[in-house]
């Protein structure tokens, strides 16, 4: 049985309160760590992934609503289903900037169940709209209170996992949202048929009885989230580890990583300033962005789609859960055979290759075609392994020091949102049920997206290779003498290895 011991004697003491439990010299058997990881996993990720959960049945439940006739009921159309979709993704992408930083602050641990709180009460509302202002109106509320969610969870795992280990823990947490999303549709599927009940709609009762478990739901949360590994004491469900399970906890993240010795440092001016200008990283936020269009539109009307293959309204709701289910497993399989192995780029370009094939199959099939082969592009479109997670954990193990890695969280999630504001618009109603000229659209995007990937890749590499001939190049001296001397930090450094 081997024995871990640190043998880097750097920084031996903790030197912020996310380090605390830290020891340079302790020594742990890799089969101690693997049952402090088991303990994460079985009392940390349950409440995280519920979280999450919870966040995307309340994103998803917006397009069962409409499925339900929202838009005419309240007397305008989807043009304004549309606009507020672009509305939505503008401010959840500043919400999304704000909410890593402001989870730094007040610490992940109190700013997530804050955050639930506040759009299970909006999400409750929602039951209430009488016009197309109080639809605009909560449809701004809902994403500034949702939008820092993700961004603040990130840094917050980043607490608890090493770095390869997050890409997978990053593919349960959207692959919750998939459950969710197939969730949703089996509950509107019931919850729908309410309409007429105490003088409500259909989709008032969806949106208040989603909005209740949310707020039941960031209560337990207040009440659940330790602060780090080390301060799970006096929890509910609370003292997860033994004294050396605790420090084992907090001392394997940071051999992993040093700079997680000052993990919950404050973010500064130049973190920002150091994330806006690394092409790196734009290379990730403009994949994101591109990448995820597709599924906005696609997303918004699926029920809707699939209603118009002959269906009715409550299975169309109920047949979108099984396309998600998809999703969640290959997903999960993808990111998981990425962190195996290794690799990133072409496990991206894969699953855009994917996509590809669904749109085709959506927008070539004969008009004639049965409805249950039209179903069958929807659940193979739907059950593409999603890029997300593994971009985001891409993009963070590249990216360093902390303060750079937290703002670029914010901005990768803003990027995922803010493409709504384009996406939103592409399938327009005079172009229903089959939506020809916006799935050309989508197709553009995607072959764009599939490109990225390769190019980010290849951009990965050449760095590699040409900042090691440069490191290799130099005398010991002159690496002693750049360790003193340089003012690189993080991913600039020449010594710094990315992840292709």
């Amino acid at each position: 049985m081997s024995t871990i011991v640190d043998d880097r004697k750097k920084d031996g003491q903790a030197t912020s309160s996310a380090a605390l439990g830290y020891s340079q010299d302790l020594e742990y058997t890799e089969a101690e760590e693997d049952a402090v990881r088991r303990i994460l996993d079985l009392r940390l990720m349950p409440f995280v992934l519920f979280s999450t959960f919870i966040l995307n049945m309340d994103r998803t439940n917006l397009s069962n609503a409409i499925s339900d006739n929202l838009p005419a009921d309240l007397g305008f159309t989807n043009v304004v289903v549309n606009n507020a979709n672009s509305m939505y993704a503008v401010l959840f992408s500043i919400a999304a900037f704000s909410g890593s930083i402001l989870g730094k602050y007040f610490g992940p641990h109190k700013y997530i169940p804050f955050l639930v709180l506040s759009w299970g009460v909006v999400t409750t509302g929602h039951g209430f709209i009488q016009n197309a202002s109080q639809y605009y109106l909560l449809r701004a509320l809902i994403a500034l209170t949702e939008g820092g969610v993700i961004p603040a969870t990130l840094v917050y795992l980043g607490t608890f996992y090493k770095r390869n280990e997050l890409a997978t823990r990053l593919s349960w947490f959207w692959g919750v949202q998939s459950v969710a999303s197939a969730m949703s549709g089996l509950m509107a599927s019931g919850i729908l048929q309410l309409r007429g009940t105490n003088g409500l709609f259909g989709w008032s009762w969806l949106f208040l009885i989603d909005g209740i478990i949310t707020i039941i739901a960031a209560v337990l949360f207040f009440f659940v989230f330790p602060r780090t590994p080390f301060f799970t004491k006096g929890l509910l469900f609370g003292n997860w580890f033994t004294e050396k399970q605790a420090n084992i906890a907090v001392t394997r993240v940071v051999r992993d990583d040093l700079l997680k010795l000052n993990y919950d440092v404050k973010v500064q001016l130049s973190d920002v300033w150091d994330a806006l200008t690394d092409y790196r990283v734009w290379g990730h936020l403009i994949s994101t962005s591109v990448g995820l269009t597709w599924g906005s539109p696609y997303g918004t009307y699926l029920p809707s789609i699939i209603k118009s293959f002959g269906f009715n309204v409550y299975v169309s709701n109920a047949l979108t859960a099984p396309n998600y289910i998809l999703g969640f497993i290959t997903m999960t399989l993808m990111t998981a055979h990425s962190d195996k192995v290794g690799e990133r780029g072409y496990h991206g370009a894969f699953s855009h290759a994917w996509v590809l094939v669904g749109i085709f199959m959506l927008e070539f099939l004969p008009d004639n075609s049965s409805r249950g082969v039209f179903y069958l592009a929807t659940f193979i479109l739907s059950g593409h392994p999603s890029t997300h997670p593994m971009n985001i954990a891409w993009m963070t193990e590249n990216t360093a020091p902390i303060g750079k890695r937290t703002v670029a969280s914010g901005l990768v999630i803003g990027a995922a949102n803010i493409y709504a504001v384009w996406a939103s618009q592409i399938y327009q109603p005079w172009d229903a049920p089959r939506y020809h000229f916006g799935n050309y659209i989508l197709i553009a995007f995607e072959v764009t997206a599939l490109f990225l990937w390769i190019g980010q890749k290849y951009l990965y590499v050449h760095l590699n290779k040409t900042r090691a001939a440069v490191w290799e190049a130099k005398s010991d001296d002159e690496k002693e003498e750049y360790n003193v001397k340089t003012k690189h930090t993080g991913s600039q450094r020449l010594d710094f290895v990315f992840k292709t």
